[in-house]
Protein backbone atom coordinates (compact mmCIF):
# COMPACT_ATOMS: atom_id res chain seq x y z
CA UNK A 1 0.00 0.00 0.00
CA UNK A 2 2.45 2.14 1.07
CA UNK A 3 4.53 1.59 -2.46
CA UNK A 4 0.96 2.80 -4.60
CA UNK A 5 0.95 5.99 -2.35
CA UNK A 6 4.51 6.94 -3.16
CA UNK A 7 3.78 5.96 -6.93
CA UNK A 8 1.33 8.16 -6.90
CA UNK A 9 2.77 11.14 -4.92
CA UNK A 10 5.50 10.63 -7.38
CA UNK A 11 3.53 11.03 -10.58
CA UNK A 12 1.76 14.15 -9.26
CA UNK A 13 4.71 15.83 -8.52
CA UNK A 14 5.94 14.88 -12.57
CA UNK A 15 2.28 16.42 -13.61
CA UNK A 16 3.11 19.33 -12.00
CA UNK A 17 6.62 20.01 -13.52
CA UNK A 18 4.90 19.57 -16.57
CA UNK A 19 2.06 21.55 -15.43
CA UNK A 20 4.72 24.79 -14.67
CA UNK A 21 7.08 24.49 -17.21
CA UNK A 22 5.03 23.09 -20.32
CA UNK A 23 1.85 25.68 -19.55
CA UNK A 24 -0.53 22.20 -19.99
CA UNK A 25 -3.52 21.48 -17.54
CA UNK A 26 -3.15 18.41 -15.07
CA UNK A 27 -5.30 16.42 -17.31
CA UNK A 28 -2.57 16.83 -20.18
CA UNK A 29 0.07 15.76 -18.05
CA UNK A 30 -1.36 12.79 -16.98
CA UNK A 31 -1.88 12.13 -20.96
CA UNK A 32 1.81 13.42 -21.64
CA UNK A 33 3.13 10.71 -19.19
CA UNK A 34 0.72 7.81 -19.89
CA UNK A 35 1.85 7.97 -23.57
CA UNK A 36 5.25 8.09 -23.01
CA UNK A 37 5.33 4.91 -20.70
CA UNK A 38 3.30 3.45 -23.33
CA UNK A 39 5.17 3.96 -26.10
CA UNK A 40 8.73 2.79 -24.23
CA UNK A 41 6.84 0.18 -22.41
CA UNK A 42 8.34 2.14 -19.30
CA UNK A 43 6.47 1.82 -15.66
CA UNK A 44 4.60 5.21 -15.39
CA UNK A 45 6.61 6.03 -11.94
CA UNK A 46 9.88 5.34 -13.47
CA UNK A 47 8.49 8.08 -16.69
CA UNK A 48 7.46 10.11 -13.61
CA UNK A 49 10.68 9.82 -11.75
CA UNK A 50 12.62 10.78 -14.60
CA UNK A 51 10.48 14.00 -15.01
CA UNK A 52 11.40 15.21 -11.78
CA UNK A 53 15.02 14.38 -12.04
CA UNK A 54 15.17 16.47 -15.14
CA UNK A 55 13.62 19.44 -13.11
CA UNK A 56 16.19 18.85 -10.78
CA UNK A 57 19.11 19.55 -13.43
CA UNK A 58 19.86 15.38 -14.17
CA UNK A 59 19.35 14.29 -18.10
CA UNK A 60 16.20 12.67 -19.34
CA UNK A 61 16.85 9.23 -21.04
CA UNK A 62 16.76 9.63 -24.66
CA UNK A 63 14.21 7.19 -25.30
CA UNK A 64 11.92 8.96 -22.72
CA UNK A 65 12.85 12.81 -23.88
CA UNK A 66 12.05 11.47 -26.96
CA UNK A 67 8.38 10.03 -26.78
CA UNK A 68 7.65 13.09 -23.57
CA UNK A 69 8.12 15.32 -26.90
CA UNK A 70 6.22 13.52 -29.00
CA UNK A 71 3.31 13.25 -26.33
CA UNK A 72 3.66 17.04 -26.02
CA UNK A 73 3.64 17.56 -30.01
CA UNK A 74 0.21 15.78 -29.47
CA UNK A 75 -1.77 17.93 -27.64
CA UNK A 76 -4.30 20.01 -29.35
CA UNK A 77 -1.82 23.33 -29.64
CA UNK A 78 1.64 23.32 -30.42
CA UNK A 79 3.74 24.10 -26.83
CA UNK A 80 7.29 25.01 -26.06
CA UNK A 81 8.50 21.47 -24.55
CA UNK A 82 10.60 21.32 -21.38
CA UNK A 83 12.04 17.73 -23.21
CA UNK A 84 13.08 19.79 -26.18
CA UNK A 85 15.35 21.82 -23.89
CA UNK A 86 17.17 19.53 -21.79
Amino acid sequence: MQEAVNAHAIVDQAIGVLIGLGGISASDGWDVLREASQHTNTKLRTIAQAVIDWAQGRPLPQPVRKELDAALRRLPRRLQTPAADG
